[in-house]
């Protein structure tokens, strides 16, 4: 064809320019060629151009047009370009094959067939094409992994059972065995649906600095068509017994957005809760309160829960399980008062027994009252000794630290030592207590709270000189935060609570305070006559624990008022409600965590512990050991070693090997706790012992160890990841339906054992038809326009 008119054309050998896999030529002769063309070309437009029966522009577009599409397809020829490949050495060269064993992989979302499906027809079937295509050409070496990889003998063994899928792993895995051979690469066939938290990045980088692309090829549907996903549930570690809970339930779906359906509550099987939600947008996320009340003892596993709807694609992701250490014991919190009041009355017969509202004594509060009824004077209620709080206010940090929070009504800041000021602030800042300050004539600015270390803790700001005159009735009105707060909502749904609140009697306010801090929650407002905004109640982290201000003096008349009815409980259940969310969270000397409460078989258990001394200061010296009891009962103590890096903080680990519910106790002991260094001011308390002499005690927690459901999670083919991963790589993505050209991209990726191949793209059949067939277009249309 064209090869041998060029030989005969040009004798002398082209200079050769070459740039990535193409190369191409010129010789003096095709230069000659080259501007001849040009010329040609030049011509043909003035040839068109001086023909006066071609009268359309249409027509002498056309004309030129084809004429120099034939002249731009000679040219190519006179360049002679030419492809350079570096083509695998068939058989000479191993190739990894990673198969993905995981329980995702039965996902049915591929024309109603499960993802595995690709799996067994084009890798694990003895006439599997892609199979034959790739071991004609490669070595192939198979992988299985899930939460763990391993090498295995054909793809068709895979039970496809696994509970994670780890990608990093899989393929460091693969790299090191495959190691010291010629690799052409590796393939990864995942739905890329990693569940584990580590980063793959390092895992990348050393792929692509030893060379070694990674073609993947992603099985599933990017986005289920109809799903309903139970996302996440934010539940404490621990509670109270008899807490009336608020958990946020995250719920995601497609194809039933609108939709309403039923979200259960199971505590160890029985059925606790039941509520009615609207399901979001298709493809949206929406955040529900869930309600009900943990009133079982002893670690309880909850399964929160929404049923399978008609043609879901994956029904294993509709309940999440959260495991709750539900605690029955006492807590303890200080209420005092610098003169007598009502509202100290009626906030301990909130925690009674009351026949008439038909409630039980809260057996897990013990709230300490204390009244200052002359200088020096004080009278005390529900103390647990004849020496507790005797003298008045506690003036040891250890005395004031036994408490779990701290409530102070009408009483002056001058009423209290420095030491004391600063020992309140620090009860919440490092001690991680609840500190509640009531309004009264008093409290906030007009009790000279302003400036005080006390102030400072306080998530209201106390600006302005004290107004001894100042009263207003305020109407209390939740905040969109107080709506769903699980202290303010004071119905079972938010419309019933927002009609219970304008039906609540009106309070009254002593102290004008207007603005929170940043970083506060506001959740009661109160307007005046003038329609000016008050603060009712708000709140924020501070430290360790938290601050709460209620600048109202007489929230009793929530329980007196003519219009609440004598059966009413909304009184008693605010403050219930109010001092166990007090007291949640608040820690002890010794604290244990994990970073999960919920591992697998075989992967390791890791502990945390903190351990502070009696003033809640973090301690290096103690000896802390973890009391492992598994679900057979065998037990184990191991050692938790400082970890040097932060103070107070110890660490250790196991790995279990039976599936339950481990019982975790650790106990820290200090041989000499008189070292430890308090606070500044730090004394004896009335017992006698100092608090720095004071042992740090235990912790303790429950971890579950059982086969996890993370796989069925956000289980939607990752195409994202698994593109990563190919192009950080140097290799490819791939689909099941563009798989069959996977064994050419690896033979051509210039990877293992190569082999150079040259082709001439000028001398392909392609441009000898392309130059005939504009050269005949031409002359057709010419004829056609009555122009040959």
């Amino acid at each position: 064809m064209l090869e041998s008119l060029f030989r005969f054309l040009f004798k002398y050998p082209p200079l050769m320019f070459q740039q990535g896999d193409f190369t191409w030529g010129l010789s003096r002769p095709v230069l000659l060629a080259v501007a001849a063309g040009l010329a040609v070309g030049v011509g043909a437009l003035l040839t068109y151009r001086g023909v006066p029966s071609i009268e359309r522009l249409r027509d002498r577009a056309v004309l030129i047009g084809l004429r120099l599409g034939a002249l731009a397809i000679l040219l190519i020829c006179l360049f002679r370009p030419t492809l350079i490949l570096k083509a695998a050495v068939p058989q000479q060269n191993f190739l990894g094959v990673l198969v993905d064993d995981s329980r995702s992989m039965m996902i049915a979302d591929l024309d109603g067939k499960p993802r595995s499906a690709f799996i067994q027809e084009q890798l694990g079937a003895k006439d599997a094409k892609l199979l034959a295509a790739l071991s004609q050409r490669f070595v192939l070496r198979f992988f299985s992994f899930a939460s763990s990889s391993g090498r295995v003998a054909t793809a068709a063994g895979a039970k496809y059972d696994g509970t994670a899928t780890r990608l990093a792993p899989a393929l460091e895995r693969a790299r090191d065995e495959l190691s010291g051979l010629p690799l052409a690469g590796l393939v990864m066939v995942t739905d890329g649906a990693d569940t584990s938290d580590a980063a793959i990045d390092e895992t990348l980088a050393s792929l692509k600095a030893r060379s070694i692309p990674v073609f993947t090829v992603g099985v599933g549907a990017e986005k289920f068509q109809k799903d309903i996903q139970v996302t996440r549930v934010e539940t404490p570690r621990s509670v109270l017994k008899g807490s009336a809970m608020v958990v946020d339930v995250v719920l995601s779906q497609t194809g039933y957005g609108g939709q309403k359906v039923p979200i259960t509550v199971e505590d160890d099987g029985r059925l606790i809760s039941t509520q009615e939600v609207a399901l979001p947008p298709d493809g949206e996320s929406a955040t529900v309160k869930v309600r009900f009340t943990a009133s079982e003892a002893g670690a309880r596993l909850f399964r929160f829960k929404v049923p399978v709807q008609t043609g879901e694609q994956v029904t294993q992701n509709n309940a999440r399980d959260a495991l709750m250490q539900v605690n029955d014991r006492v807590e303890k919190v200080l209420y005092y008062e610098g003169e007598p009041r009502s509202e100290m009355k009626f906030v301990s017969r909130a925690l009674e027994q009351d026949a008439n509202l038909k409630l039980a004594d809260d057996k897990n509060l013990q709230v300490v009252t204390l009244v200052r009824t002359a200088e020096n004077k004080y009278y005390r209620q529900h103390v647990s000794s004849p020496d507790e709080v005797v003298g008045g206010f506690p003036r040891t940090r250890e005395e004031l630290f036994g408490y779990r929070a701290l409530i102070l009504g009408s009483v002056e800041a001058a009423s209290f030592t420095p030491e004391q000021l600063r020992m309140i602030a620090d009860f919440v800042n490092k001690r991680g207590g609840a500190l509640l300050m009531l309004g009264g004539r008093r409290s906030f600015a007009e009790g000279g709270w302003g400036g005080t270390p006390v102030g400072d803790v306080l998530p209201v700001v106390i600006t302005g000189a004290p107004n001894t005159k100042y009263f207003t009735p305020l109407t209390a009105r939740p905040t969109r935060a107080g709506a769903t707060f699980p202290v303010t909502q004071l119905m079972a749904t938010e419309e019933a609570s927002a009609k219970k609140w304008d039906e609540m009697p009106d309070l009254s306010a002593v102290n004008p305070v207007r603005e929170v801090k940043p970083g506060a929650t506001i959740l009661l407002t109160g307007s005046d006559k003038t329609r000016q905004d008050h603060i009712v109640l708000a709140y924020q982290r501070y430290g360790r624990g938290k601050a709460i201000a209620m600048p109202v003096q007489d929230v009793w008349t929530w329980r007196m008022d003519a219009k609440m009815a004598v059966s009413d409980t909304t009184h008693s259940m605010f403050w219930r409600r109010m001092v166990r969310w007090m007291v949640d969270g608040v820690p002890e000397q010794v604290n244990v965590s994990t970073t999960a409460d919920r591992v697998e078989p075989g992967e390791p258990v890791k502990l945390s512990v903190e351990v502070l001394d009696g003033a809640y200061v973090e301690v290096n010296d103690s000896r802390v050991v973890a009391h492992v009891t598994s679900p057979s009962g065998k037990t184990t103590d191991l050692p938790v070693d400082w970890t040097v890096s932060r103070d107070g903080e110890y660490r250790t680990s196991f790995v279990p090997d039976e599936a339950g519910v481990y019982d975790i106790k650790v106990n820290a002991e200090r041989a000499s706790a008189g070292a430890a260094q308090g606070p500044p001011g730090s004394g004896a308390s009335q017992g006698g012992a100092s608090q720095t002499n004071r042992q740090p005690g235990s912790a303790s927690m429950k971890v579950r160890v059982s086969a996890g459901d993370a796989e069925y999670f956000d289980a939607a083919m990752r195409a994202p990841l698994l593109k990563r991963v190919a192009e950080e790589t140097g290799g490819r993505f791939f689909t099941p339906a563009t798989a069959a050209s996977l064994p050419e991209a690896i033979s051509y990726s210039g990877r293992g054992v190569t082999v150079v191949e040259e082709r001439e793209l000028w001398d392909m059949p392609a441009l000898f038809l392309a130059l005939v067939g504009l050269v005949f277009a031409e002359w057709g249309y010419r004829r056609m326009k009555g122009l040959a």
